[in-house]
């Protein structure tokens, strides 16, 4: 069974590695978040993915899609291959993010945690098409969720972020080759919670 947040709701741990990773607050005003989380929840397809996990066939605990330039395919099992044609807002958002990224991005995966059963455990996100050091922007609208990250070479090595309403979380260069992170089921009842990462296909 997965294991339950790090982490509570206390805040964000301290000495977090911030060579690999930086968090900025309320870059969305909280009118926006609830307009953008209403918005993709409402109106983008989503879709469950199944995972093979111990040889068998299991849904992803969790809904997503894919949208980008077109020749963005994300080849991940498990998840869309042909992006969606963006949206925009999605633009409007991949936009506001690009110069605090310092990356033109040309694709973004949505997740869509409907409570606090549903999660992701842990990975790094090292797919080759994503390139040798990958930037990803991550950003989140609704229910405040722990982001645990460890050190993939020492798991005493431990830190959590809480991701808020209309935050921008940047990963950066080197975080997914040394770090793995995930997002944990939860036993405190959760609301619905929309997050975007924006990513570089090759």
């Amino acid at each position: 069974m997965e294991q339950l947040a790090l982490f509570a709701m206390a805040g964000q741990s301290k000495g977090l590695p911030t060579d690999y990773l930086e968090y900025f607050p309320g870059l969305f005003t909280t009118q926006e978040g609830d307009y953008f989380l209403n918005k993709f929840i409402a109106e983008t397809p989503w879709k469950q993915s199944v995972q093979k996990m111990y040889d068998k066939e299991v849904l992803t605990p969790r809904l997503t899609a894919w949208f980008g330039d077109l020749g963005t395919d994300y080849s991940n099992p498990g998840l869309v291959s042909n992006p969606l044609p963006w949206t925009p807002e999605l633009l409007a958002i991949k936009e506001k993010l690009e110069p605090l990224s310092g990356v033109k991005f040309n694709s973004v995966l949505l997740n869509y945690y409907r409570d606090g059963n549903d999660s992701v455990a842990w990975h790094s996100d090292k797919e080759s098409i994503l390139g040798k050091h990958p930037v990803i922007a991550s950003v989140s609208f609704g229910q405040v969720r722990s982001f645990d990250i460890r050190n993939k070479a020492d798991h005493s090595q431990k830190f959590s972020v809480r991701l808020e309403h209309g935050s921008f979380l940047l990963m950066k260069s080197g975080l997914q080759e040394q770090w793995e992170h995930r997002i944990a089921k939860s036993s405190t009842p959760m609301t619905a919670r929309v997050n975007l990462t924006f990513r570089v296909v090759i």
